[in-house]
């Protein structure tokens, strides 16, 4: 028969050693303090820790996606809208990430918002709308140095969503249809100016060949007469009795 005294031992022995024995998966790392001193950052695999002595952080090396809360701006145009945006970082010095911020991700967070805040009042509205690259890499920027000093490496900053007033949709509306139908009038002048080209080309080329009326005159005699109109009216041109005339005179 086992004696509690036994048992007691075996007991402490079993806590010290799952206290004692720690292991770390591929993407974490364990920050070692011993006796409240930082010892430096080990992992992955299999940590043996002093009991009572040692005591371990874990910090995960993955990708972190952190979705910020939507903002309100005041663009530089004075517009007023709601901006959020999503940031991707990773821890990449673990002992940095424990020591020198007391939480890394809220301080990650709140400096995410205050710098969306920053970067769109500085904008105007069409830059917010039509530049998204040139101010996310202004966001990331300005992000990733910041984060720097904490171990914080932040690889990526994505302005999601811009949501506009009602009355700035609608009048935004009125500009982009404004902005079509000036396209179509300046696409329709320049089939005018076009047609107006070939036509004075055209006249050139007749005025140089005369015949050449002639032959536009049937062509359009036969397009006339496809249509099986029951009456078709068309004018004479005097060139065409000219020489029946002639011959007429010349008899008499």
């Amino acid at each position: 028969m086992i004696s509690p005294i036994l048992i007691t031992i075996i007991f402490f022995v079993i806590l010290i050693l799952s206290s004692a024995i720690k292991i770390l998966r591929e993407y974490e790392r364990g920050v070692i303090f011993r006796l409240g001193r930082l010892i430096g950052a080990k992992g992955p695999g299999l940590i043996i820790l002093i009991p009572i002595v040692d005591r371990m952080v874990k910090v995960s090396l993955r990708t972190i996606v952190m979705d910020v809360p939507p903002q309100d701006i005041i663009t530089r145009d004075n517009v007023s809208l709601k901006v959020n945006a999503v940031v991707y970082f990773r821890v990449i010095q673990a002992e940095k990430a424990i020591v020198e911020v007391e939480d890394y991700l809220m301080a990650t967070s709140q400096l995410s918002q205050t710098t969306l805040r920053s970067v769109c009042g500085q904008s105007m509205l069409d830059e917010l709308l039509s530049e998204r690259d040139k101010i996310n890499r202004e966001l990331q920027k300005i992000i990733d140095h910041q984060t720097e000093p904490w171990g914080i490496k932040v690889s990526n900053v994505e302005i999601k969503h811009v949501d506009l007033p009602i009355e700035m949709q609608r009048a935004m509306a009125k500009q982009a249809e404004a902005e079509r139908e000036r396209r179509a009038k300046i696409i329709h002048a320049e089939g005018e100016y076009q047609a107006s080209q070939k036509l004075k080309e055209a006249a050139q080329i007749i005025e140089e060949h005369p015949v050449a009326v002639q032959l536009r005159f049937l062509q359009t005699l036969s397009e006339v007469a496809s249509e099986k109109n029951s009456t078709t009216i068309f004018p004479i041109p005097i060139d065409l009795i000219k020489p029946f005339l002639k011959k007429k005179k010349s008899k008499e």
